[in-house]
């Protein structure tokens, strides 16, 4: 079964940085693209970046689009998602994502979930 384990979450005042990590086993990593998505607290998950499998493509929402970046170590089976000037709205759980079947993108679906890890930005 496919794992995806998130890192890095934490509380930081507003304005801050913090780097989330998703490691992934029991994938061919380095042929899956791979995405960041979050949740905040009364609201649907939202899609937040995604990266092509050998990184030459990305995505961003524009909320995040010039202050967050997305990339890849396909040599580590890791996913990354510098998070820069952050802010309040940004406090969320993120969750990374992989699609169902590689050489896939741009990903409509996404069929494996990490467990999350929450982001907190205080004002």
């Amino acid at each position: 079964q496919v794992q995806l384990v998130e890192s890095g979450g934490g509380l930081v005042q507003a304005g801050g940085s913090l780097r989330l990590s998703c490691a992934a086993s029991r994938l061919s990593f380095s042929s899956y693209a791979m995405g960041w998505f979050r949740q905040a607290p009364g609201k649907e998950r939202e899609f937040v970046s995604d990266i092509s499998w050998n990184g030459g493509r990305t995505d961003y929402s524009e909320s995040v689009k010039g202050r967050f970046t997305i990339s890849r170590d396909n040599a580590k089976n890791t996913v990354y998602l510098q998070m820069n000037s952050l802010k309040p709205e940004d406090t969320a759980v993120y969750y990374c994502a992989a699609p169902s079947r590689n050489y896939y993108y741009p990903v409509t679906v996404y069929k494996y979930w990490g467990q999350g890890t929450q982001v907190t930005v205080s004002s």
